[in-house]
């Protein structure tokens, strides 16, 4: 069995701060994905993984959420981003990227992309 890579010790005090304090958008988002509200799918906020924290994480379809604000659109958040999805890629982690703007414009759009990549559907 592998070193342990969910919710590791020296990241929780990060973890519980992102949690106190979502941005609108991912507070708008877990207010649909919370309570299994999406399908029967019961999604986490701010779950970490190896040394990164994800805003949403739902590990029975081992999907990952992301809502992006302004600064992962500079040079270096793209880069960053780039690097994280590659490895989350690599565990066999599907990665959702959405814009902030667009829980706001279109919540349903994104509930169905998500939804989407649900391998299964459930009675």
């Amino acid at each position: 069995m592998g070193k342990p890579i969910h919710t590791l010790k020296h990241l929780k005090e990060n973890r519980t701060a992102l949690r106190k304090q979502l941005t609108p958008a991912e507070a708008t988002l877990w207010n649909v994905l919370k309570g299994s509200q999406l399908e029967g799918r019961k999604f986490i906020r701010q779950h970490s993984i190896g040394n990164y924290i994800a805003d949403f994480y739902c590990k029975e379809e081992r999907l990952i959420i992301e809502l992006d604000g302004h600064g992962h659109f500079t040079t270096g958040g793209q880069q960053y981003d780039s690097e994280r999805d590659e490895w989350l890629t690599s565990l066999e982690y599907t990665v959702l990227r959405f814009e902030n703007k667009l829980v706001f414009s279109n919540l349903e759009e994104v509930l169905s992309d998500i939804a989407s990549h649900f391998k299964s559907k459930k009675a």
